[in-house]
């Protein structure tokens, strides 16, 4: 098992990993729209889920893999009326074939977050 970290993504807000490489699958921890340089939430549901991508793309490439790479995809939304919005943006970083997900409504996210996505890769 190798832990993979990049300060381009924000640190873990508990006691795990952004992500962990073990025989030959990248397992990321559910990355939320902080911005890494301040720590601190983008404004709105949108700029937050923008800013998820970036922190997987940044975990990802870390590991030497990019979306191209993922293989499964766990969404979790505080709001699902907000399900459209994350699928068009979803759709600007992967293409054909894309991987198994699933998506969902829960009742609150880690600091008050809006949007988590959590991501599984193999090269």
């Amino acid at each position: 098992m190798k832990v993979i970290s990049t300060p381009k993504a924000p640190a873990a807000v508990g006691p795990y990993s952004q992500a962990v490489l073990a025989n030959g699958f990248l397992f990321v921890s559910g990355a939320l729209g902080i911005n890494p340089e301040t720590g601190k939430f983008e404004d709105g549901f949108e700029a937050q889920a923008e800013r998820v991508f970036s922190n997987l793309e940044a975990i990802l490439a870390e590991a030497g893999m990019g979306f191209e790479h993922v293989v499964k995809a766990e969404v979790f939304l505080k709001d699902l009326a907000q399900f459209k919005i994350v699928n068009g943006i979803y759709a600007k970083y992967f293409q054909a074939p894309y991987p198994a997900r699933y998506a969902f409504q829960v009742a609150e996210l880690p600091l008050g977050g809006l949007v988590e996505i959590s991501v599984t890769a193999t090269k």
